[in-house]
């Protein structure tokens, strides 16, 4: 099974800059339990940068996924401060609700045709899963104090590990602008 194990500029994410061709990535929505994230770092989009920039949740600075259906999706971002205080909230209350909607997108730079391109997404559509959990804790945090690399806005490191939920879904990648293909995330069950 192949992994995914892409890391992605911050610096690019919050101050694109068109002539430097690195790997950047968003968190375009999110949900844990029945707190909804705000949609408050306002980005370019590297498929569109002379667009208005758009209102995503996160930065990424990383995303793993081993490759198996069954594998937890990990990702680390940048959030705001609104978004880290209600972090804060979740990560010392009971969390009786783990589930967990997101969706995400990574741009890399194809050098032949001479743009980016989403290289691993969720295809604008949220994935359905469930706080991961390594011996016995769950993979969700953030860091208390402020990132220092980017400095305005203010943001901070956080991680979400998500297993996915019994429901047969799909992670899309491309290896350049034209070739693409469909992994699956996720298995349904039968009763």
């Amino acid at each position: 099974m192949a992994s995914t194990n892409l890391a992605c500029s911050v610096e690019q994410g919050f101050n694109f800059q068109k002539d430097t061709q690195i790997q950047v990535g968003h968190i375009t929505s999110l949900k844990i339990g029945d707190k909804e994230y705000k949609k408050d770092l306002a980005v370019t989009l590297p498929t569109d940068i002379s667009g208005d920039k758009v209102k995503v949740v996160g930065v990424i600075s990383n995303i793993f996924w081993e490759g198996g259906h069954a594998d937890p999706i990990m990702f680390g971002c940048r959030i705001s401060t609104d978004n880290k205080e209600s972090s804060v909230l979740l990560q010392h209350t009971s969390m009786s609700d783990t589930s967990v909607s997101f969706s995400f997108v990574i741009y890399d730079y194809d050098p032949k045709e001479k743009k980016f391109y989403p290289n691993f997404h969720s295809n604008e559509t949220d994935l359905n899963g469930l706080v991961a959990k390594s011996g016995g804790e769950l993979d969700f945090g953030v860091d208390l104090d402020q990132a220092d690399d980017v400095v305005s806005p203010k943001n901070f490191s956080f991680f979400l590990g998500v297993m996915p939920t019994e429901e047969e879904q799909e992670a899309h990648f491309a290896v350049n602008t034209s070739a693409k293909f469909v992994k699956k995330w996720g298995v349904s069950v039968s009763e």
